[in-house]
């Protein structure tokens, strides 16, 4: 039987924002964020201590959107854990398809960075996901298996049920394409599987769909038994549709 496991909602802003436009977005999200739901914002590093201290009042967690493997140390342009802790992260995405797709982050890079995440006190959601081809050749469930596995490995199963994993098909980020709620749901599945296979307490495990979720097709995603919450690219942006999705997880 599965636990119950609280809906999660996380919105990744990417390289978007600005100062007078970030304040107009969490204007629009105050009274809209419903109980019964976590909720977390990822805002580009520059915005990290305004957006900490403009969605305080909300109840809304704030998360960063990479970080370096490396405590500290002569790293230009790279960030380190400790220091977003130190300006108030509680969260932070790690081996989001973009990082992996453009600057080139393998499964150790990815296993190395959640390990520094956990060690500073952060809470890491690890994005896994396939490429169209991947689906297309039938890899779909083992290039996933692969990208948990090179973690598990490195963590532990212990550690690794402290985790919440994002399942992103590459092909639907930010295509306006999204999986039907049934393919999804068929990988969460697999997912919760190959973690239980490794020995992972699974059923602890929050599992995110992200790849284009909006306000209309998230109340269908959440719908599904192993799909406990979003990761919302474009629709983050726009506090209506955010909040949709926030009240769609709510009441799931």
């Amino acid at each position: 039987m599965l636990s119950v496991r609280k809906k999660l909602v996380v919105g990744n802003w990417k390289m978007n924002g600005g100062q007078a436009r970030n304040v107009a977005l969490i204007d629009g999200l105050k009274g809209a964020i419903p109980e019964g739901v976590d909720v977390v914002v990822c805002p580009p590093y520059p915005y990290l201590a305004q957006v900490k201290a403009l969605a305080g009042e909300l109840g809304v967690g704030l998360g960063a959107q990479d970080l370096s493997e490396h405590s500290a140390g002569a790293f230009t342009g790279d960030v380190a854990a400790p220091m977003l802790r130190d300006v108030g992260c509680e969260w932070v995405l790690v081996g989001h398809s973009e990082r992996r797709t453009l600057h080139g982050e393998g499964d150790q890079l990815v296993a190395a960075k959640i390990s520094a995440a956990l060690d500073a006190g952060l809470a890491p959601i690890l994005c896994v996901g396939e490429t169209l081809e991947e689906r297309d050749g039938g890899r779909a469930e083992e290039v996933v298996s692969s990208q948990l596995a090179s973690v598990v490995s490195q963590l532990g199963a212990v550690a690794m049920a402290g985790l919440v994993v994002a399942y992103e098909p590459v092909w639907a980020i930010g295509t306006g394409r999204t999986a039907t709620p049934e393919q999804a749901e068929l990988m969460h599945v697999c997912i919760r599987e190959s973690l239980a296979g490794a020995g992972v307490a699974a059923g602890v495990v929050r599992i995110l769909y992200g790849g284009s979720v909006t306000a209309a097709n998230a109340a269908a995603l959440f719908a599904k038994p192993n799909i406990d919450g979003a990761l919302v690219g474009g629709a983050s942006l726009v506090a209506e549709n955010f909040s949709s999705i926030c009240v769609a997880a709510a009441a799931s």
